[in-house]
């Protein structure tokens, strides 16, 4: 089974001394793992960077056997933020979200258009908020809508607005930003209870009832602003 497509790296581990096997979200064939040989050389492995977009040329001796990639480099994103510890680890946390949260196989170019509009993201000032966002257009791309604005009540306290939900077991209050998505946030406290939210759902909702793990990478990335 052979195709040519393009993708994003989203994991890697090395299967012997001179080869990796990688998991690849493309453009037509969803998330798809496969071998590149040779890919810890001096040649290519500066560009296999967790995040960024490669041009793949896939071969396999049929459907039920791990296929073989050749690749070649079409942007190299990570490498502009080794500099930027946080965004670093956000993009390490999105891809490792992707490779959690998609079934192999199936492809969604929704979900392959939000890879590559990460990237634009980091450009801003306020790139954490519009990740925390980010994050939840993903959810609701495969079924896990959180649709705050339904679940909120609003409150006054203190002549300012306050949100929060209510379950059978606690009252969570809801940052702002949240719900009035134009709301300017400068406040790092309040863009992490925002992600801390987002990470509880995603725990909550979607792991544990799946039996995964809550992934290191995602604490690594929150650790990161410490």
């Amino acid at each position: 089974m052979n195709w040519i497509d393009e993708g994003f790296l989203i994991s890697k581990n090395r299967y012997n001394e001179n080869s990796l096997i990688t998991e690849l979200y493309t453009k037509d064939h969803g998330k798809v793992s496969g071998i590149i040989f040779g890919g810890t050389s001096k040649k290519i492995k500066n560009y296999l960077q967790i995040g960024n977009k490669l041009h793949i040329n896939h071969n396999s001796k049929n459907v039920n056997r791990i296929g073989y990639f050749k690749i070649e480099i079409i942007s190299a994103y990570s490498p502009l933020y080794f500099d930027h510890k946080q965004k670093l680890s956000c993009i390490t946390s999105a891809m490792n979200l992707i490779k959690i949260l998609t079934a192999e196989s199936q492809s969604n170019i929704k979900v392959y258009v939000l890879i590559d509009n990460l990237f634009s993201i980091f450009k801003n000032g306020d790139w954490l908020k519009n990740y925390i966002f980010w994050e939840l257009e993903l959810l609701k791309i495969l079924g896990y809508d959180l649709e705050l604005e339904k679940l909120v009540e609003k409150d006054i306290v203190e002549n300012e607005t306050v949100y929060y939900a209510i379950s059978s077991t606690e009252k969570k209050y809801v940052p702002n930003f949240l719900i009035e998505k134009n709301l300017k946030v400068n406040d790092l406290k309040t863009l992490l209870n925002g992600l801390k939210l987002v990470s509880d759902y995603l725990d909550k909702t979607i792991l544990k009832p799946n039996n995964l793990n809550y992934p290191n990478s995602r604490l690594l990335f929150i650790n990161s602003f410490k």
